[in-house]
């Protein structure tokens, strides 16, 4: 899947290399040079892959965020060390109160210098106008387009719906969170939503190759084209034109309103969604409701050149920091989805399996999955499922490397 995505990614760019490998000039082929730096990382070749990458390590920047996040990354580096993940993290400290133009460029530096980051939520300040998200302009900085988001029901977890699986595809840098706002006169505030149609239709065709290399039968548009003709309208009409492209895979679209009403009480009817940014980041969070709750899902962003990884509903956690009772796995899932991306297939499903194993068939869960295990109890559950899997693909590969 992980493989699939880093093709969706960067297929127009392909295109153009092969064109450019016919007969072109030198200036040609150094701009495609140029070129393979930034699409490359999304290719599932590891002949081709240009990451951070040494003595067959990636280096990953890790931002710790805020509440709980920086407790709950330092388990997953715990559990990838165990596992034997082939991942070195470079620590960024990076949250609300390290908000300075050079704390924020740092933190660009790094993923931009190693392609690839696992992050921990950043609070913002609401009560503040003039404290802009660092997590928006993480997003838009480094060109993170696509949101995406896994929802999919835990077996053996009993909840209301059990039969949930879903991808939700959000575009990431534009709409409501363009953070327009002005205020015209005294108490008159202009806040200015920006739908554009390049923009709209890279999303949906996003959308839909990702239904295309995923299996997956159906994509439906959010919208509220009703009321907003002109910016709904466009990302609607945008998301049909594309749809045309792609005959086999099923489109509808829904209302906002409505889709919101159709997700708690039918969410099986949803395949693969694509909406604009602000609905996108609703559903998300029913969604992850539906499945378990904030500290369960999984979310990915991904751009042209980088990718950034983190919990799906983007939830700091700040009542849970220090007291033992977050839930690691949605970074320990976000983690899996990391080491997908970067070809790590192997560890990746190791990992997930001894997830899945200690919250399903173990049943060891913390408070907000209605057990009463700690942070810890889980953590060190999956780390003793992890190890003698470790251990047994340790010993298959020597012995494939003596036989060799």
């Amino acid at each position: 899947m992980a493989a699939n995505l880093r093709t969706v990614v960067g297929q127009n760019i392909a295109s153009r290399a092969r064109a450019l490998l016919q007969g072109s000039s030198i200036s040609d082929l150094q701009c495609l040079t140029t070129q393979r730096r930034s699409y490359l990382s999304h290719v599932a070749s590891h002949e081709t892959r240009l990451l951070a990458k040494y003595g067959g390590r990636n280096t990953v920047t890790l931002m710790t965020g805020d509440g709980v996040g920086p407790e709950l990354l330092s388990h997953v580096q715990e559990i990838f060390r165990f596992a034997g993940a082939p991942i070195d993290f470079e620590v960024v400290e990076i949250n609300a109160s390290t908000n300075t133009p050079e704390d924020m460029e740092n933190a660009l530096l790094s993923v931009r210098r190693n392609g690839v980051a696992l992050k921990g939520n950043i609070e913002t300040k609401f009560d503040d106008p003039s404290f802009k998200s660092m997590n928006v302009a993480l997003r838009t900085q480094l060109g993170l387009f696509a949101s995406i988001v896994k929802c999919k029901s835990i077996p053996g977890l009993n909840m209301r719906h059990n039969d949930v699986d879903c991808i939700l595809i959000r575009e990431n840098t534009e709409g409501e969170y363009r953070q327009l706002e002005h205020e015209n006169v005294s108490g008159v505030v202009e806040s200015l939503k920006i739908i554009t149609a390049k923009k709209s239709k890279k999303i949906a065709r996003f959308a839909f190759d990702y239904a295309v290399q995923n299996n997956r039968k159906k994509v439906t548009a959010i919208h509220k084209a009703n009321i907003m003709k002109l910016g709904d309208g466009l990302f609607l009409e945008s998301c049909r034109e594309v749809a045309k492209d792609y005959p086999n895979i099923e489109f509808n679209d829904l209302i906002i309103d409505n889709a919101s009403m159709q997700m708690v009480s039918r969410p099986s009817q949803f395949d693969v969604l694509c909406m604009p940014n602000l609905y996108g980041n609703i559903l998300s969070n029913i969604a992850a409701g539906l499945v378990g709750g904030s500290g369960v899902a999984a979310g990915s962003n991904l751009g042209d050149d980088y990718a950034v990884f983190e919990s799906g509903t983007r939830n700091s956690g700040r009542t849970l920091k220090g007291k033992n009772i977050a839930n690691p796995t949605g970074y320990l899932l976000a983690g899996c989805d990391m080491l997908e991306y970067l070809g790590h297939n192997q560890h990746a499903e190791m990992i997930r399996e001894s997830v899945m194993t200690v919250l399903s068939d173990k049943q060891i869960r913390t408070p907000d999955m209605g057990g009463s295990a700690t942070t810890l109890d889980v953590v060190k559950a999956i780390i003793d499922d992890v190890k003698p899997k470790t251990l047994a693909w340790k010993s298959i590969s020597e012995h494939g490397a003596y036989l060799q």
